[in-house]
């Protein structure tokens, strides 16, 4: 991303990566497609792509934000150096998740009728700072509130507008 781009055009460009990203989902009539992308704005750094994730990427029942931070969880030492050249000795992933926003198409669970943890703990848990939002979960399935979890933890939500439909259809896809 160039200098010159402006908060809102990274916005968008992050919310695509991580429609691309729900794209990839197998879509299944009782659940919901979802991308993230989790972004890290170190200071006095370009941002760099953490990790990324989609809904039933991996097994079992999982969902895309918590795909994501499991695998920036297995990010070894020296991938963490490659991403960050310029710190040294290499930040922890602690510090890391502290300048980490998630993009992520769909807001995060809050509920999980499959008994597994909902993605708004994972991201409350992890620590990231801001969360970006294309469209709200609507109630097909259950009522979240996971943007609400988020706040209530002190972390940013931000409703990111201009592709809510692109998001919603994507989230839909296999639904009859």
């Amino acid at each position: 991303m160039s200098a010159s781009v402006t908060l809102s055009q990274e916005h968008k460009y992050y919310i695509e990566r991580a429609l691309e990203e729900a794209q990839r989902c197998r879509p299944v009539p009782t659940a919901f497609s979802v991308g993230c992308v989790l972004v890290t704005r170190w200071p006095g750094a370009v941002p760099v792509i953490l990790a990324c994730g989609y809904s039933r990427e991996l097994l079992g029942n999982t969902h895309a934000e918590t795909n994501a931070l499991n695998k920036a969880h297995t990010l070894t030492t020296s991938q963490i150096q490659a991403l960050f050249p310029s710190i040294s000795p290499p930040p922890t992933l602690d510090a890391i998740f502290a300048h980490t926003e998630a993009y992520t198409t769909l807001e995060p669970c809050s509920v999980r009728t499959s008994g597994l943890a909902p993605c708004a703990d994972a991201l409350v848990k992890s620590g990231i700072r801001r969360c970006i939002i294309g469209v709200g979960e609507p109630d097909d399935f259950v009522k979240c509130d996971g943007a609400q979890k988020l706040q209530n933890a002190n972390i940013e939500v931000v409703w990111f507008e201009g592709l809510e439909k692109e998001c919603l259809n994507a989230a839909r896809r296999g639904h009859e």
